[in-house]
């Protein structure tokens, strides 16, 4: 069976990407304008992901994950129990387009795992088009 997610769409990202997720059932997705959270700063936002089991996905992967490459710092990798994270990036710009087709790998392959928990999922895509996922823990377990 498909694992079905609760998806926060951040702020930074087209909020129609709520109806992407309600056509693959995950019925409880919902975005962070709808919720009346437009504006939250980064560390109010994760609280609330985490306290209402949501899987948070952005664009503003460093301030989630801490800096490309560098150690886990970001708000998820101080959570001790998180519903995930989901990153999408690209050197383009992050057309709705983009957006649309980004989330689409992401969720082919969060589906394929039984949960995200404590876990982050960024999808990539270089100057070519190239896209490729990364799946990892955050927090690292000690």
């Amino acid at each position: 069976m498909t694992a079905k997610y609760r998806f926060l769409i951040d702020e930074c990202l087209w909020p129609n990407l709520v109806q992407q997720a309600a056509q693959r059932s995950h019925w409880d997705t919902t975005c962070v304008r709808d919720r009346g959270l437009s504006g939250m700063k980064d560390h109010e936002l994760i609280r609330y992901a985490v306290d209402h089991d949501y899987t948070l996905v952005t664009h503003n992967a460093a301030d989630f994950r801490g800096p490309l490459g560098g150690p886990l710092g970001g708000h998820h990798a101080h959570q001790p129990l998180h519903a995930g994270l989901v990153c999408l990036n690209s050197v383009a710009p992050m057309t709705p387009l983009r957006q649309q087709r980004l989330f689409a790998v992401a969720m082919d392959e969060a589906e394929k795992l039984p949960d995200l928990v404590n876990k982050a999922l960024e999808v990539f895509e270089d100057d070519a088009g190239n896209v490729t996922v990364c799946v990892y823990d955050i927090p690292r377990p000690l």
